[in-house]
């Protein structure tokens, strides 16, 4: 059992205008096939890059605070109650940041399984195996670096 009124931020992110506490609270709870994380934002970050996934749904509420929200309509904002969703694929891009003073809380829940993510900022791509209690692969490569399908194969 864990408690979003206190959180175990058990994975916090510290890196210039990408600093975030994630509770991962489904991991916490024993979840297998739902992910679902208590995010807080403080002012002038985003919680992590722009980007979208080939397999995971998204959902997020904002429970305090204001984010805007980028997806690729563009920018807008949000309020504490709104819920927005993600679908797989790029019309699901999103990106969150927090541009008020005061600190902002989110949650997001996701189908939980491997899934492949793309950051058209940085022209990267990743392969996640979102195994439940954490480790597997968790692989990030650029997208210039693609190679052809019989790259370094050889027959039998």
């Amino acid at each position: 059992m864990t408690n979003i009124y206190k959180p175990d931020f058990d994975e916090p992110r510290d890196r210039d205008g990408f600093r975030a506490l994630r509770a991962r609270i489904g991991r916490q709870v024993g979840t297998r096939d739902l992910g679902v994380s208590l995010w807080e934002i403080p002012p002038a970050e985003a919680a992590y890059p722009y980007h979208y996934h080939l397999a995971e749904e998204e959902l997020v509420v904002l429970l305090k605070g204001r984010l805007r929200l980028r997806t690729p309509e563009g920018w807008t904002d949000l309020g504490a109650g709104d819920v927005v969703s993600f679908h797989p694929g790029g019309q699901g891009a999103h990106q969150v940041l927090n541009e008020s003073s005061e600190p902002a809380q989110m949650l997001s829940i996701s189908t939980q399984r491997p899934d492949i993510v793309v950051y058209p900022d940085s022209a990267k791509v990743g392969a996640f195996e979102r195994v439940p209690e954490g480790g597997g692969l968790h692989k990030l490569f650029r997208l210039e670096d693609e190679v052809d399908y019989w790259e370094g194969e050889s027959p039998p």
